[in-house]
């Protein structure tokens, strides 16, 4: 049986996802798609938002696409729909789940990996999170869960930019690149954005890439290590405001190796990672070099869910090695390293 790919759409309150939501249900692309809103309350606004008989549970779109709004426990929602599939009753090829603007997406996540009736019939497709450009630099100061958003996202959406400056747009992408380097931004308008760049696309699937932005690892690298002299021709009221240092909690690190892996030492080490530190790991990800295997090995995972996966072989001539991305909050980036260090061969 083929699984219905399931999209998260998040972001922080007022950012811009059900005006995303509703152009994506209004666009003219083929998928029949079902929409979980996932909110707290007596009152579901964005429901009558969405739907505009609010007697209806069930509204055929003008496009073909369903919109389902279902109340109550995720896992309880998605099964629903997927008996009314089975029976014949509701025809759907995509589900997108609509979190509250101060969601924590992890659990989200992590009922597609933790339920055995909800992984029989869906497969998670991405994390989408909706950043609020005028305000985002605020709400990631004051609220983690902001930061959990960007940390757990496959692809960021950047709306409102027309309300802020270049040098401002500048700033926010370095500040979330650093929380999540692996996630492509992009900017949108209004919502407007094909629906290619938000269904479909394999983001949370286990496969040979890794996106992490060489540019972040650069940053990472040179940042603050040269020193200007009394000609230097730098704009410093521009830089300073590009880098200025935010002590987010959640951020990212990379470990990389062009040695192999022990099996055993490094299973039994990604063990006790995940079993200290796993509620504070958000998001890791990785394409291994095993020791004597001509297969890559793809892992990742979301908390205390860790699957692996045997990916491609090594091509002749390819230079093999370890690639591993970590997003985490405040995760002892040394302890990391070091174990895994001393995990190679």
């Amino acid at each position: 049986m083929t699984l219905v790919p399931a999209t998260i759409l998040t972001g922080f309150l007022g950012a811009g996802k059900t005006t995303l939501l509703n152009r994506i249900l209004r666009e003219p692309h083929g998928h029949r798609i079902a929409v979980i809103e996932n909110e707290f309350g007596e009152e579901n606004i964005d429901n009558e938002i969405l739907v505009q008989d609010s007697n209806e549970q069930i509204v055929e779109m003008s496009n073909g696409c369903i919109c389902c709004t279902v109340r109550g426990d995720l896992i309880l929602a998605l099964g629903t729909l997927a008996q009314k599939r089975n029976a014949g009753e509701l025809d759907f090829d995509h589900v997108v789940i609509e979190t509250t603007g101060l969601a924590n997406p992890g659990p989200v996540a992590q009922t597609f990996f933790m339920d055995d009736e909800v992984a029989s019939h869906y497969m998670l497709d991405a994390v989408i999170t909706v950043v609020d450009a005028k305000h985002a630099m605020q709400q990631l100061d004051e609220h983690e869960e902001a930061q959990r958003q960007v940390g757990f996202a496959d692809r960021l959406l950047l709306s409102k930019t027309d309300l802020v400056s270049a040098d401002d747009v500048d700033a926010l992408t370095s500040r979330i690149k650093r929380i999540n380097p692996r996630a492509p931004i992009r900017k949108v308008d209004f919502g407007q954005m094909p629906v290619n760049e938000v269904l479909d696309l394999r983001g949370f699937n286990l496969n040979d890439k890794v996106e992490i932005d060489p540019d972040f690892l650069a940053e990472e690298e040179h940042e603050h290590h040269h020193e200007c002299g009394e000609h230097c021709g730098h704009d410093h009221h521009h830089h300073g405001h590009r880098h200025s240092n935010h002590t987010d909690e959640i951020a990212a690190f990379v470990f990389r190796s062009d040695r192999p892996f022990n099996t055993a030492r490094l299973d039994e080490f990604l063990g006790s990672l995940v079993q200290v530190f796993g509620p504070r790991m958000l998001r890791y990800k990785g394409v291994l070099w095993m020791e004597g295997a001509d297969r890559k090995v793809v892992f990742q995972g979301v908390h205390q869910s860790m699957g692996t996966d045997i990916g491609a072989k090594w091509t002749e001539g390819e230079a093999r090695g370890s690639k591993m991305v970590f997003i985490g909050k405040n995760l002892p980036k040394e302890t990391f390293i070091s174990g895994l260090e001393q995990c190679l061969v």
